[in-house]
């Protein structure tokens, strides 16, 4: 597409016509996509912030001054929407890290009024990701058998001792550096 043909949709859109608009989306939509793909390195986020972007763009096509190129405003609005989308997922983890250590605090001190030992045990064990975690409590504390824990969590015998043997194997270690330091 040549720069007065786009020039001629971008008036166009201003002025509400929807068609162009879509001519314009169909022009830009995988450079654009492109772009997103490169930054994000996640197919699906890419594709999300695409769309966002192209939403906005299309909400706010009367911003459009005609300084840059058209797919310069688009990629402008792609970097501040992927920025955005960056500080949502840190704060979200910070807010996550804050519940997670509030509840601890109160599960401790909860067992202490109950009577019950928090050990250093139970910390490193409640660090361990819930596919090692789960085995091993069904393990351990419940008893059941590998083949058991294979059944129940739709998984191969082997991979159930696996990971019951490198999480416990992980508490060890993890609780031995504790020790030494």
């Amino acid at each position: 597409m040549d720069q007065d043909e786009e020039k001629r949709l971008i008036s166009e859109a201003i002025r509400g016509k929807d068609e162009a608009f879509a001519e314009l989306f169909q022009e830009h939509y995988s450079f654009l996509n492109k772009y997103l793909m490169k930054l994000t390195l996640q197919p699906e986020l890419a594709e999300d912030l695409t769309q966002e972007t192209m939403m906005k763009a299309y909400i706010q096509i009367n911003r459009f001054e005609g300084k840059s190129k058209f797919s310069t405003w688009l990629i402008s609005i792609a970097s501040r929407l992927y920025m955005d989308q960056k500080r949502k997922e840190h704060r979200d983890r910070k807010q996550m890290q804050q519940l997670m250590a509030e509840t601890w605090r109160k599960l401790k001190w909860e067992m202490s009024v109950g009577g019950h030992e928090w050990s250093i045990y139970l910390e490193l064990f409640a660090k361990l990701e819930p596919e090692t975690k789960v085995p091993i409590l069904l393990r351990h504390y419940y008893g059941f058998t590998y083949s058991e824990i294979a059944d129940i969590l739709h998984l191969k015998e082997g991979t159930v001792k696996t990971r019951v043997h490198y999480g416990l194997e992980r508490i060890r270690k993890e609780w031995s550096q504790d020790e030494t330091q």
